[in-house]
């Protein structure tokens, strides 16, 4: 079912995915000039937090964990870029290192853009300005979200509510009716989620349990997402 009218998922989605979309054909061919497309494998480093920006990338098809790594190691999952999204340019456009790292969540094929393409088009382009301004206010309003849920919901109440997130995000070729197959290891949930691998396993054991959802290895199938929406009482 959709979730249109019943939850705010604007709110949790960044909107960079409409940054190119439709761009004057000579904007995008400038940015796309010198463009470098390569295949990541679920894992793979895309960059670190720390380094310094020679570009940006565009995914053409699959999903990227942005994330930061705390003094013991442990990630922390900041946010789940989808196809059509870009990444890296926060760092590019204030001449600062990387601010956290991405890795591919799954096989993923990306798109490096050289920053000088990028900033070069920036400076031709009235239309990308506007799309960019427009793109960082909301993702400061996305983080924000983000940042008062760990303060202010229970982990049971944040889990339902990133698996209605993910549940969006996991959309392909989506019929109404149809379960949607969310792909991601429960680490990888736990760390989006804050909070240990073994209250994820709980947790879903008990939305399964309830006829939520059900599971098939890694995969989370959601079969009830209004149930979802009241747990996660937002």
């Amino acid at each position: 079912m959709s979730i249109k009218g019943i939850f705010p998922i604007g709110d949790w989605n960044f909107h960079s995915e409409s940054i190119l979309a439709n761009l004057p054909p000579e904007d995008l061919e400038r940015m796309l000039a010198h463009k470098l497309e390569q295949v990541y494998d679920k894992g793979e480093m895309i960059f670190r937090e720390g380094a310094y920006p020679p570009g940006i990338f565009y995914i053409i098809e699959g999903k990227v964990k942005k994330f930061k790594v705390d003094k013991d190691s442990h990630e922390l999952i900041i946010y789940v870029a989808n196809t059509g999204e870009l990444l890296g340019y926060h760092a590019v456009l204030s001449e600062s290192r990387y601010p956290d790292s991405a890795a591919a969540l799954e096989h993923s094929r990306i798109a490096f853009i050289p920053k000088e393409d990028f900033l070069q088009t920036l400076e031709h382009s009235p239309i990308l300005n506007k799309r960019l301004l427009k793109t960082l206010s909301h993702e400061f309003a996305v983080l924000a979200n983000s940042l008062s849920l760990f303060g202010h919901k229970s982990a049971r109440e944040r889990l339902a509510l990133q698996l209605v997130v993910l549940r969006e995000k996991y959309k392909v070729n989506f019929r109404e009716g149809m379960p949607v197959e969310i792909n991601m290891s429960r680490e990888d949930l736990g760390s989006l989620v804050g909070t240990a691998k073994e209250n994820v396993v709980r947790l879903l054991t008990e939305f399964k349990g309830a006829g939520i959802l059900e599971t098939k290895g890694r995969k989370i199938i959601i079969h009830d997402v209004k149930k979802l929406i009241a747990i996660a009482n937002y």
